[in-house]
């Protein structure tokens, strides 16, 4: 019988490297993906030339995610957002920023950005505002998943988001829950009832809803299937208004829920007294509202201003 004319691969030996710039480039941009966009950006591109070649492909930049960097006001941070969004040639479709972002980017990233599909934003409170996300949703008319968490973004700003994106089905705007005597507001609760009948899912940790807001919700958002209120402690889910969630829809988290799968700190400032003139037993003391509560909070950030820029240019 004669013997095969093909020979089998030889064994690397030990101290043989692979050569990784020899890969398919198939198989290369799928490992590149796996590193996410600070890795390319920073390492990845700078290898070889191959590589930099599978970095600059604009389909490489279709999703976008920087999320807890924990530097507040970080520019450097802000620069190579932008160059991920220069990278992706109007190509973007979801991208997710926490700590950072501010009216600025999100003005740069729906400039560029018309079929963007998901934006998520977090941790940026004071740094992204209402006047900002109107804006940007105004040019973001496919958008279907937004989040606006711990960020200053009132029920107007929502409504706008609302009449803006007719094809939203995910929402979550969450914030630091309270216990605290009448602080009930169902602004953005009625916003969304108004002007978002196509909601699937929506998260509203913290939020201060009362029963009424949760109502509209349900009157307004028919095709709703998954709410979260966990630490939404004005709501009152019993009776025919627990009736009516769990008969419409299909997950609910109610406000003492556990929160063991939250993604940001779920410490509740408790805040709660019968009588509302002696809180904690003291008479007329300060509570801090919740821009107070951010504003001392970032007080003590550092200030990375004197920090060169990494320039890809």
């Amino acid at each position: 019988m004669a013997s095969s004319s093909s020979s089998p691969p030889t064994a690397m030996k030990e101290g043989d490297y692979a050569n990784w710039a020899e890969l398919p480039p198939e198989l290369t941009s799928s490992i590149l993906h796996r590193l996410g966009a600070i890795e390319m950006m920073e390492t990845a591109q700078k290898v070889c030339r191959s590589w930099r070649r599978i970095c600059k492909d604009p389909s490489m930049w279709r999703k976008i995610d920087m999320r807890n960097l924990g530097d507040f006001r970080d520019m450097y941070y802000e620069k190579l957002c932008r160059h991920a969004v220069d990278c992706s040639q109007g190509e973007l479709v979801e991208i997710n920023l926490s700590h950072f972002a501010n009216d600025s980017l999100l003005s740069y990233i729906a400039d560029s950005s018309s079929n963007l599909r998901s934006l998520k934003v977090a941790m940026c409170y004071h740094e992204i505002t209402s006047e900002g996300l109107m804006e940007a949703v105004s040019k973001l008319p496919l958008l279907e998943d937004l989040e606006v968490s711990y960020c200053s973004v009132s029920g107007e700003s929502l409504k706008a988001v609302g009449q803006s994106c007719p094809n939203l089905k995910t929402l979550k705007k969450n914030r630091v829950g309270y216990k605290r005597p009448r602080d009930e507001c169902d602004d953005v609760a009625l916003a969304i009832a108004e002007t978002m009948p196509g909601l699937c899912h929506l998260q509203l940790f913290g939020d201060r809803l009362t029963d009424v807001g949760l109502n509209a919700i349900l009157d307004g958002c028919p095709n709703l299937e998954h709410l979260d209120l966990r630490q939404c402690f004005n709501v009152d889910l019993v009776g025919d208004l627990e009736k009516r969630c769990l008969e419409r829809i299909k997950v609910v988290r109610r406000p003492n829920d556990s929160v063991h799968d939250y993604p940001f700190d779920a410490t509740v400032n408790d805040v709660c007294s019968s009588d509302d003139e002696y809180l904690y037993g003291f008479p007329d003391v300060d509570i801090m509202s919740e821009d107070e509560f951010y504003d001392d909070d970032l007080s003590d950030a550092s200030d990375n201003s004197d920090l060169d820029p990494y320039y890809y240019y």
